[in-house]
């Protein structure tokens, strides 16, 4: 027997995990982390449903798993990687294991599903037993060797793995049906003797990959085993072949072993415990026959599980007396780092934010508005004005102020496919863009010069008049600086073609409003700007702006710092943006539908105006 065929895992094994998951995974690599593992045991992750990457933790570092969506593919970029830990459900288990079995560089394949066929069982069984390699399970919890690599969850918690010593290698090499036993007899070997070399839960079903035998006869070719250490069930007749191998001097360490069941005499006939292969259906099979055939055989058997860790150290105290085992020196055992998850909910950890919210919250049952539970705000029917009110002013609004904000959203929505937004939006459609990307080219047209003057003209506006200038000593200051006046002239609207849209948001103000100071001082700016020109009218951008900030003095949950900071920070030129959005789909959707095609700008159209050469000299 070679050093391969009796230790399955070292510390430079590497495993694919099949299936995405992701708790087995990190705790396979924490595991790793706290025995002093050089690279990570898991190499790759194979995931049907996707292809990628994923993060995982090495102590307190992120490193980056490969993840693949067949056997194959993984095995072609790692072909060094021998072990597959097959997470896939009982209907799968048996396709993907034959697949990894086939893989020539695959030697072990555990299998964590419960459920599956015993007829599978037998197959994926015989497979590996003529391939000579090895299956541990179906319905187990895995193995691991000591110091060196961990299957899944096998050992459960960190803290369990380092009571029971299991970060470096001892001197017991134990087996067992049951995963859950593994675990407890984890600790007790190691509360008796220094430890375990590896141990294996071969799976409680009646046909399980590989038996107790198969692994007690790797544990007697190793050398660094001293002691075996085994867990039977009732149920079967695997124990019997260990009867036979004591008796045929195979076994030559010390055997310490156990069938548990023997309440079965107790209870009534054919009782099955909790595995599929734990059930007696003849004298021979039951844990006391089992027991007492061991012991006579010349295994250690105890009186009862009570002193199951008695014996395992009365075998080691002798060996230690005789100076076949020594007491191990115990490594400095790294901290495992706790995952911020589990820290901040355990009240342990504090951690500085890099994001501030302060207008909603969906980490309880349901999303706040600043504050304000959805269900209330649909139960108090505050419209999506109300809503901007909540999430851009983190304000409740009067219902006239809300109704406001959707009257500005209706007006500006559309203004027809000629407009700068929404003719880039519909070029954009038609060159083949989605939605969004269109959506985006059309919306990036608003500046200056095109839906943006709002925020502008209620800024400068107020600042007139709150500085006591006169509309004219405002109108000749703003000539003087050679500036336009935001919020005035339009080029089609003029004074003897108004805009409606203007005379709607005035005639709304004049009846919900509780002053118009700043709308008043803008008309009478508008008197003296149409004298100069027709088409120099209050324009609906600025008329939106100005009253904005009357419904900002008029409403009392306003006071001068929000308007200040609605000034500051762009609030208004936001209702624009949210409300032309609404025409700009439409025409994006509408192109859509008419199957468009690329849009080329007709030639004559354009006038072309180039630099002329003539004898070497520019001309124009």
């Amino acid at each position: 027997m070679t050093m391969k065929d009796y230790m399955l895992f070292d510390k430079n094994t590497r495993a694919f995990v099949y299936g995405y998951q992701v708790n087995a995974i990190q705790r396979m690599l924490d595991f790793d982390y706290l025995c002093g593992r050089s690279v990570p045991s898991v190499a790759a992750i194979i995931n049907p449903s996707r292809a990628g990457i994923h993060k995982v933790f090495w102590g307190t570092e992120e490193i980056l798993l490969p993840m693949y969506r067949t056997i194959p593919e993984a095995v072609a970029d790692h072909p060094s990687v021998d072990v597959v830990v097959n997470f896939a459900s009982y209907r799968s288990a048996f396709d993907t294991t034959m697949e990894a079995l086939a893989q020539p560089s695959i030697k072990t394949v555990a299998i964590i599903a419960e459920g599956v066929p015993e007829r599978m069982s037998r197959v994926m069984a015989a497979t590996a037993k003529n391939m000579k390699k090895t299956i541990i399970g179906p319905a187990t919890v895995g193995g691991l060797a000591a110091g060196a690599f961990r299957i899944g969850n096998t050992a459960g918690t960190i803290e369990n793995i380092v009571e029971s010593k299991l970060y470096r290698p001892g001197c017991v090499g134990f087996v067992s049906k049951s995963g859950g036993m593994l675990n407890e007899a984890f600790n007790i070997i190691a509360r008796n003797s220094s430890g375990v070399v590896e141990g294996i839960a071969i799976g409680g079903d009646r046909y399980p990959g590989s038996n107790l035998m198969d692994h007690i006869l790797r544990f007697e070719a190793n050398p660094e085993v001293a002691i075996i250490a085994c867990l039977g069930e009732v149920g079967g007749t695997d124990e019997y072949r260990i009867v036979e191998a004591l008796k045929a001097g195979k076994i030559t360490k010390p055997l310490v072993i156990w069938v548990t069941g023997t309440c079965s005499k107790v209870l009534p006939s054919s009782v099955q415990f909790g595995h599929a292969g734990a059930k007696a259906q003849t004298d021979l099979e039951t844990a006391d026959a089992k027991n007492k055939a061991l012991k006579e055989a010349g295994a250690v058997v105890p009186d009862s599980f009570d002193s199951y860790g008695d014996k395992i150290k009365e075998v080691y105290e002798r060996l230690k007396a005789e100076g076949r085992v020594e007491d191990v020196a115990e490594p400095e055992i790294p901290v495992i780092p706790k995952d911020f998850v589990k820290a901040s909910g355990e009240g342990t950890v504090r951690k500085s934010t890099n994001l501030i919210c302060t207008i909603s919250d969906d980490r309880g049952e349901e999303v706040l508005y600043a504050g304000k539970p959805l269900s209330r705000v649909m139960d108090d029917q505050m419209g999506i004005g109300g809503v901007i009110g909540l999430l851009w002013f983190k304000k409740e609004l009067p219902p006239w102020a809300a109704e406001f904000i959707e009257l500005v959203l209706q007006i500006v929505a559309d203004h027809g496919p000629a407009v700068s937004a929404a003719h880039n939006a519909i070029v954009a459609s038609c060159a083949g863009k989605d939605l969004i990307s269109s959506l985006a080219s059309g919306l990036l047209t608003i500046g200056p010069r095109f839906g943006g003057a709002i925020d502008d003209a209620a800024r400068e506006f107020k600042r007139a008049h709150d500085f006591g200038l006169a509309p004219e000593q405002f109108v000749n200051e703003m000539k003087s600086k050679g500036t336009n006046i935001p919020g005035i002239g339009h080029r089609i609207k003029s004074v003897k073609n108004p805009d409606k849209r203007v005379e709607l948001l005035i005639g709304y103000a004049r009846e919900h409003f509780k002053r118009t100071d700043l709308l008043d001082y803008a008309l009478r700016v508008q008197e003296i700007t149409t004298a100069k020109k027709g088409n120099l009218i209050l324009n609906v951008d600025g008329c939106i702006g100005i009253l904005f900030m009357d419904l900002m003095g008029s409403c009392d949950v306003f006071d001068e710092r929000d308007i200040d900071d609605v000034l500051k920070y762009g609030y208004l030129n936001g209702l624009f943006a949210l409300g032309r959005s609404i025409g700009i789909i439409g025409h994006i959707l509408d192109q859509k539908r008419l199957e468009s095609r690329l849009y080329r700008h007709p030639q004559d159209d354009i006038a072309y105006m180039l630099p002329n050469f003539e004898c070497g000299e520019l001309r124009d």
